[in-house]
């Protein structure tokens, strides 16, 4: 029998392109990268790109986060589902298949990586107990994304961010009009020594962890009653201290929709 289809690992790769090639980037993500760079690897089964305007932007906090060196940066957002027990083998083909695109030209030079990183998928929370999963997620698609950010405080542990999340933030926000439907939560991984040296490593990584909140709305209605609550609330609870809370919204695939809004 088949194993399940479940998420081990995921990609997230937050990107921003030079000013005055944003709808050149676009094309050759949407046209030529998400394909050829990510979605034609084995054992990758989902992926999905989301955008930040300047108006979702202006919502993000804190201002100094070790996420993006400016809160204008960071304008675009894919994510890859990598099937559990498949990492080594996916891993090793991603490098080697990105340095064949830079070997054939195949590769973008007006952008930066703001923060590529591979995760380590935990645990997901749904709205609904027959809702959709974690595995679906990008597949489904949601309308918003909020990106939640945090670092494990001394002499505590990842178990007790899952049961604050789980307890205390996760059963208020499910019955909030502004609240997520789905909640996953990760661990960054190390990359490979051959990993591209354009991106980023991160720093005091054993303790940090990254929540992806789905939405069915735009994840601004309703912020200052929801999410901008949220960085103050970890913080007291003492577990863990905030470091990032940002919203996306999901791009148009095959248009250049958003291309004239990121700043």
């Amino acid at each position: 029998m088949a194993s399940p289809i479940e998420l081990g690992t995921l990609l997230y790769t937050m990107v921003e392109p030079h000013r005055g090639h944003e709808v050149e980037y676009n094309r050759w993500y949407e046209d030529d990268h998400f394909y050829a760079g990510c979605m034609i690897g084995a054992h990758q089964f989902a992926g999905d790109r989301f955008v930040a305007t300047r108006r979702l932007k202006d919502l993000r906090y804190p201002t100094v986060s070790p996420m993006t060196p400016d809160p204008s940066i960071g304008s675009y957002l894919a994510m890859y589902w990598v099937l559990k027990g498949a990492h080594e083998q996916w891993n090793r083909w991603a490098v080697d298949q990105v340095k064949d695109l830079h070997a054939s030209g195949r590769m973008f030079l007006e952008r930066d990586h703001i923060h590529t990183v591979l995760y380590d998928h935990q645990w997901s929370l749904q709205r609904d107990e027959g809702g959709t999963s974690i595995e679906q997620a990008l597949d489904r698609p949601y309308v918003g994304l909020v990106v939640n950010v945090g670092e494990v405080a001394e002499g505590h542990s990842l178990d007790e961010v899952e049961a604050w999340t789980r307890n205390e933030w996760a059963p208020a926000a499910f019955d909030a009009a502004w609240g997520p439907d789905l909640i996953g939560s990760s661990v960054p991984m190390p990359l490979l020594d051959d990993a591209p040296p354009d991106v980023p490593r991160v720093e005091n990584a054993e303790r940090r962890f990254l929540q992806l909140h789905f939405l069915t709305h735009d994840p601004a209605d309703g912020w200052d009653d929801g999410y901008a609550q949220f960085g103050e609330r970890l913080g007291a609870s003492g577990v863990a201290t905030h470091l990032w809370t940002a919203p996306f919204i999901q791009t148009v695939f095959g248009t250049d929709t958003y291309t004239d809004e990121l700043w």
